[in-house]
């Protein structure tokens, strides 16, 4: 269901919203992205079984990124904010990434091993197919959320923003006990003096005591939705989709978003769809997270876990503090 006044001119839409308003896009690279645990692995994985399209997990990632050869820089800030001011450290080696370049040079220097060797051809071999047969790069990665603008305007990627839930967010960090590195974003000056202006004095606060969880999610859904609510008036030829309609739907969720990226929904597409979201899957799998195993989750049953995590006292002070930001995205029957 979309929030009340969703729908209208100049709000960000809950549900898809529209690549272009003359049908299809036109299949380029593509970036997903949004907050960290709002399904942008699921979303990135299943878009990834069109024909032609070659996934890339977090290069933005600076504890577990891809292999040099895929990628051959590291940001030094978790969330990096790369813009033109700041691009010369990134533009060649995110430039190979999105042109599946693989950077074989780069990735010897990172072997160790025979076995790292294999690895690292095999991946060569795998760019070098795709590129060959004109796929494009489909890029992973929630930390890229705050660089979206540039990748969009450097390499040409269709960008699809998952939105997700405060309370199913919230529950999931904490389920985790994942902090967020609030310090990173005021290492940032460009990011804090533009994007997240409005937060100034928050993250100050946050970055200089550690917090609750729940309190940290609370923050960190504002950060991100206020800026995805920019990102919306800025692009409206961008894609934003929330994780609760794909949940409900996935097969009709998943080819509604292939025909706006310009992908083909195949047979085997659809497969895969059905196959990672049914309700043969557990409804909260208890395995490594980023396997593709992990993502086998019965969808539909995934969407009301918040609701057993969460207390309703916790459930108010979350609602409490995403205020009415959440309203442009989750109407109160949501809740």
């Amino acid at each position: 269901m979309l929030a009340d006044g969703a729908n209208r001119p100049g709000t960000a839409v809950a549900g898809l919203g529209r690549v272009s308003g003359k049908g299809p896009a036109r299949a380029r690279p593509i970036l997903v992205t949004g907050a960290h645990r709002s399904g942008t692995t699921w979303a990135g994985r299943m878009l990834a079984q069109a024909p032609g399209v070659l996934y890339v997990h977090e290069p933005f990632n600076p504890d577990h990124p891809p292999s040099r050869g895929v990628c051959d820089v590291r940001p030094e800030r978790w969330f990096a904010h790369v813009s033109a001011e700041n691009e010369a450290a990134y533009l060649r080696a995110f430039g190979n990434t999105v042109g599946l370049r693989y950077d074989w040079l780069a990735a010897l220097g990172s072997v160790t091993s025979v076995r790292d060797a294999r690895r690292r051809w095999a991946e060569h071999r795998l760019f070098r197919r795709h590129r060959r047969a004109g796929s494009v790069a489909l890029v992973k990665d929630p930390l890229a959320f705050f660089s979206a603008e540039w990748l969009a305007a450097r390499f040409g990627m269709n960008v699809v923003v998952l939105v997700r839930h405060p309370a199913a967010f919230a529950s999931s960090l904490r389920l985790l006990g994942w902090s967020y590195p609030f310090a990173d974003l005021l290492a940032q000056p460009r990011l804090m003096d533009t994007l997240l202006r409005p937060f100034a004095a928050e993250v100050e606060a946050f970055a200089a005591a550690e917090r609750p969880v729940l309190d940290q999610a609370v923050l960190v859904w504002r950060l991100i939705y206020h800026t995805a609510l920019e990102y919306r008036r800025r692009h409206p030829e961008w894609t934003f989709v929330r994780h609760e309609d794909l949940s409900r739907d996935p097969v009709g969720g998943f080819r509604d978003l292939f025909v706006r990226l310009g992908l083909a929904f195949t047979e085997e597409a659809r497969r895969a769809v059905e196959a990672y979201s049914g309700s043969h899957n557990p409804a909260q799998p208890a395995v490594h997270l980023g396997s593709m195993v992990a993502l086998r989750r019965d969808s539909a049953a995934n969407l009301s876990n918040w609701r057993r995590r969460l207390t309703a006292a916790e459930v108010a002070r979350v609602r409490d503090g995403v205020g009415p930001l959440a309203d442009r995205f989750y109407a109160a029957t949501e809740w």
